[in-house]
């Protein structure tokens, strides 16, 4: 799988323009916005499959702010990739054509409760065109580290917005995945709000459950046709 990285320098003054900041959900109904002090974060953009025979092509999309869901999305294209499909992993905002695609999975981490605006977006500017291909949705937060029916529960209404804003679009499936909290990303007084709050640094990814999670997923997007 060629990898093309796009790399975005996060400076303080972002965090006072609303920028840097990175997506964090607790169980919790309170969401703190988390600003990211990293000078330099990589967000994964790949391609795979291109010399299939006669493939399937499909389109991961996602919304990050401190990249760790860049990797949870190239986990599904591997595993796409691996049953047959060509699949481009992109950033929401690099999106520019969903023509040359016959399914679409998006998913985003989560910022005060729902999906990052510019996935939202994304969704609600492509629905005419979305709502015609199989689709799948997925969601990082915090939230899903410990899954519970509980949990599980509040992860599906982080996205009420985009349901709101995209009815006709039905996707086949949710994904609800872990994400990480890296205290090395965060301000002195921010880490003392999630230690105060007992929420622990980690990286709760498991990419094999994602990985798995897609190749389940597959043949609903792969062998489905476009609907008229």
């Amino acid at each position: 799988m060629s990898r093309m990285t796009r790399r975005a320098f996060i400076r303080s003054t972002a965090y006072l323009a609303g920028g840097g900041m990175c997506a964090l959900s607790t169980g919790s109904s309170l969401v703190m916005p988390v600003e990211s002090w990293a000078s330099d974060i990589a967000f994964v953009e790949t391609s795979c499959g291109e010399n299939h025979p006669q493939p399937r092509r499909v389109l991961v999309a996602y919304a990050s702010r401190c990249g760790s869901t860049g990797s949870v999305a190239e986990a599904m294209g591997d595993a796409m990739c691996g049953m047959g499909a060509s699949v481009d992993v992109r950033l929401v905002e690099n999106v520019k054509d969903l023509g040359p695609y016959q399914a679409v999975i998006v998913g985003s981490a989560v910022r005060r409760g729902k999906w990052l605006p510019e996935a939202t977006a994304f969704v609600k500017s492509n629905q005419d065109t979305l709502s015609r291909l199989p689709i799948a949705y997925f969601v990082v937060c915090l939230t899903m580290k410990d899954d519970t029916p509980e949990n599980r529960d509040k992860a599906l209404a982080y996205l009420d917005p985009v349901r709101k804003d995209a009815p006709r679009i039905r996707p086949a499936a949710v994904g609800l995945f872990p994400g990480v909290l890296d205290f090395s990303k965060l301000s002195f007084v921010n880490q003392s709000i999630f230690k105060a709050k007992g929420v622990s640094e980690g990286d709760y990814r498991n990419l094999a459950a994602e990985k798995g999670w897609a190749s389940n997923l597959g043949p609903a997007l792969v062998a489905a046709q476009p609907r008229e």
